[in-house]
């Protein structure tokens, strides 16, 4: 049985047409019909992913500048059986690098860091071969860093895992584990391989030029000021999610609660828990340039090339994990994909971590944004986010 949605939040219920008093103009009526057959047509992609009592997902749309769509579908937890909403606080995981790099993009606005400065002049007790790696290499996924993970395992080999749910992996242990390698995977610059390991660094950078813990540096200049008041950089025992989704998987025909991973402690790669509500003003901050001018957002919007100035490519091998097109080009910038889609431009990322899946799809061009969080393993976010987008870019048979 298909899960009757949610109503929408009060700006998202005003931005599709609802409104009070006795009568309509004729006007104000085809407005509102038009507006209940987009959102009709938005449903009927969504509904039916999540079922009545499983775990859930969440969908925000927003075009020309108005929340269009906003709703949950699910459970937060088997648990508690609270139902997702457009409250609902989901793990981001990598759509967190968004905001990291955003937070590395004004303090160099601030004048307190360079992209050209080396990874050793922030953090000097980095080996040598940090020398050659600056931080632009670390936010463009070219710096050659070790991935963290294969790191975990290979301290692990031979003995009981060190690192568990329960016991987790944080950033200056991740730290320690790169301070231990004599070299990169490649010379920075020279190739691309996309890095958990160089946006942990990132929120240690962030952490250690502005003298403030990469959670509140991110509180105080990203999250209040947006008013993303149930945005946060989520640390056990030091802050708690709003509404807080549990992550869930799939087990045979039935799903267990799989909300930790030994790597969920980490931040600047993947640490951000966030709602459909603060994602819409977030949303709004990049098509206004709230936190950051054009001028100041075009280095995140540039792809990055390689230093013999070549286009970059993701790692030959099989596909799988972090590696979504084995050979194939790829076009990044600071914390967002910048491939164009069906000749379209657009910026986009995805996450993927223990229990949760999340996806923003933005066309600036066509002024529309679509977000799906799940806190569920089973659903193809991106290709949803994807089916929602083409039901409402303008061309579509639809339209």
């Amino acid at each position: 049985m298909t899960l009757r949605p949610l109503a929408l939040t009060c700006a998202a219920a005003v931005s599709v047409g609802v409104v009070s008093g006795p009568a309509l103009t004729p006007l104000r009526a085809s407005a509102a019909r038009g507006d209940d057959r987009r959102e009709a047509e938005i449903a009927a992609v969504v509904e039916g992913r999540a079922r009545e009592g499983e775990p859930g997902v969440a969908v925000l749309v927003r075009q020309d500048g108005k929340t269009v769509f906003a709703r949950g579908y699910g459970v937060r937890s088997l648990r508690s059986r609270e139902r997702v909403d457009a409250g609902t606080g989901f793990r981001l995981a990598s759509m967190t690098k968004a905001f990291t790099a955003t937070a590395v993009m004004l303090l160099v606005r601030d004048g307190k860091l360079r992209y050209e400065d080396a990874l050793t002049d922030v953090l000097p007790a980095f080996p040598a071969y940090g020398r050659a790696i600056t931080i632009r290499h670390l936010l463009t996924h070219t710096s050659g860093l070790p991935d963290y993970e294969d790191l975990m395992d290979a301290a692990g080999k031979g003995r009981a895992p060190y690192w568990t749910p329960e016991h987790q992996i944080h950033d200056d242990e991740v730290l320690a584990l790169l301070r231990g390698e004599t070299k990169g995977r490649f010379p920075p610059g020279t190739s691309w391989a996309y890095s958990n390991s160089g946006y942990v660094v990132l929120g240690l950078v962030v952490a250690r030029v502005s003298g403030k813990p990469f959670g509140d540096f991110l509180r105080q200049r990203i999250f209040t000021p947006l008013q993303m008041e149930g945005t946060l950089a989520y640390e056990k025992g030091r802050n708690e999610v709003k509404r807080r989704a549990f992550g869930h998987t799939r087990d045979g025909g039935s799903f267990r609660e799989a909300d930790q991973s030994p790597t969920s402690a980490t931040l600047g790669d993947g640490g951000v828990y966030s709602n459909l509500e603060d994602l819409a003003k977030w949303d709004e901050a990049l098509r206004l340039n709230t936190l950051l001018s054009p001028a100041w957002m075009k280095p995140a919007l540039t792809p990055a090339t390689l230093a013999d100035g070549s286009p970059p490519r993701w790692p030959a091998g099989s596909r799988g994990g972090d590696d979504l097109d084995p050979g194939g080009p790829v076009s990044y910038g600071f914390g967002w994909f910048l491939d164009p889609w069906r000749g379209r431009p657009r910026m986009w990322h995805h996450g993927e971590t223990q229990g949760f899946r999340s996806a923003i799809e933005r066309f600036p061009d066509d002024r529309l944004t679509v977000v799906v969080l799940a806190n569920r393993d089973d659903l193809d976010v991106r290709g949803l986010a994807l089916e929602v987008a083409a039901s409402r870019l303008h061309g579509h048979p639809g339209r």
